[in-house]
């Protein structure tokens, strides 16, 4: 039965994933459901999400386990019973899919040493262990001591035995290093230099790239022998924040000359639904952050973008479409014209053509890195 399960998960997933024969026989060796937690979240059929609860109702619980869906195993770092299903979901067992689509741009080959970030319930961890095709190839790093401890009990019940540590993995592990490949489960903003230093020239890294504003992406970088790494965007990734580069929430003005309020004749749903090219591009030039958000109050419904700047709480500001209206308000916290930067990010990106994320790469040097445009050259 079980097997049957996973040989319907990989019809469903290789119709559209580029992963190849060996990261399937990697999922057939080390079958999910060894390491999805009794008690879960996962998508409900209207959109919202469901419990799933292998004593209360094994059959659903095992449908969950075997579709191509997120399962979230912790709210709020711990603090929320997943029973509650609300809160923020800061742990969970990735979708199968994008687990095939990282490993195949990974590219682990027998033999490899393998450094990945965040354990969280062990499912990838066991993959590249077999992947690599030996104990003790892959390190693991998870930042949360009952994640990573529970994940341990599931390894050690599969009979697969990666060397797991507890700690930040921002800061990598040296002492496994030099590393072949970086597989990164959280969700970074800021490649962490760590990963470039202790990784082998040559060796990949393939994380999922956040930028701030619009989709979410893989990125996949190859170190070159100056300890640089270099990459593009090979397709889409969303993840949960890495805990250390959360960003802080806004927080409200602490005087009155702080706040300004503006019109603006761009709808704000022009940057809130550009293509994934144009998240990039406004990300790369301002370091702003957004969210788009569908509200409403007593004068009716409105759709409201907010802005950010994650190196300042208090510099952040909402842009307001409200149906019928031919200017939009635009209100502000701080000194820096968020909007401004955003609309004049956004139409550079219009003037050179619209590029789509395939066009963009990115460059991590000790110094920091630069997304750019077509060649390293070309920075933005």
């Amino acid at each position: 039965m079980t097997a049957d399960r996973v040989e319907a998960l990989i019809r469903e997933i290789s119709a559209f994933s580029p992963a190849g024969a060996r990261v399937y026989d990697a999922f057939r060796a080390v079958p999910r459901h060894l390491f999805i937690p009794p008690v879960g979240l996962a998508d409900a059929r209207d959109d919202s999400t469901r419990v799933i609860d292998r004593d209360a109702d094994p059959q659903d619980w095992m449908a969950a386990v075997y579709s191509d869906t997120v399962v979230v195993t912790q709210l709020d770092d711990g603090a929320t019973d997943l029973r509650a299903a609300a809160g923020d979901y800061t742990s969970s067992a990735s979708a199968p899919s994008t687990v095939a689509d990282l490993l195949h741009w990974l590219a682990v080959e027998p033999g490899h040493r393998v450094l990945e970030i965040g354990t969280g319930t062990g499912w990838t961890a066991a993959l590249l262990s077999h992947l690599a095709g030996q104990d003790g190839a892959v390190t693991s790093i998870e930042v949360d001591q009952a994640v990573a401890e529970q994940a341990g009990k599931s390894l050690a019940a599969a009979g697969i035995a990666p060397r797991l540590v507890v700690g930040d993995g921002a800061h990598g592990h040296q002492e496994g290093a030099p590393y072949d490949r970086v597989h990164v489960t959280c969700g970074v903003r800021h490649v962490p230099y760590a990963w470039i230093a202790q990784a082998r020239p040559g060796g990949v890294i393939v994380l999922p790239f956040r930028p701030g504003s619009g989709a979410d992406h893989a990125l996949r970088l190859t170190v070159t022998p100056d300890a640089t790494a270099h990459g593009r965007f090979p397709g889409f990734a969303s993840y949960m924040l890495m805990r250390s580069q959360r960003k802080l929430r806004p927080r409200a003005a602490r005087r009155p000359e702080d706040k300004h309020w503006s019109a603006t004749l761009v709808d704000p749903r022009t940057v809130a639904y550009a293509p994934a090219g144009a998240g990039l591009a406004i990300s790369a030039a301002t370091g702003l952050a957004s969210v788009y958000a569908h509200d409403q109050d007593e004068d009716g419904p409105l759709c409201r973008l907010w802005l950010s700047d994650p190196a300042d709480p208090y510099s952040w500001g909402t842009v307001e479409w409200r149906p019928g209206e031919n200017e939009y308000e635009v209100y502000q916290v701080g000194d820096r014209p968020l909007w401004d930067d955003v609309v004049d990010a956004y139409f550079r990106w219009v003037s050179w053509g619209e590029p789509g994320p395939e066009r963009f790469g990115m460059t991590v040097t000790a110094d920091g890195q630069r997304i750019w445009l077509d060649t390293p050259e070309h920075a933005i």
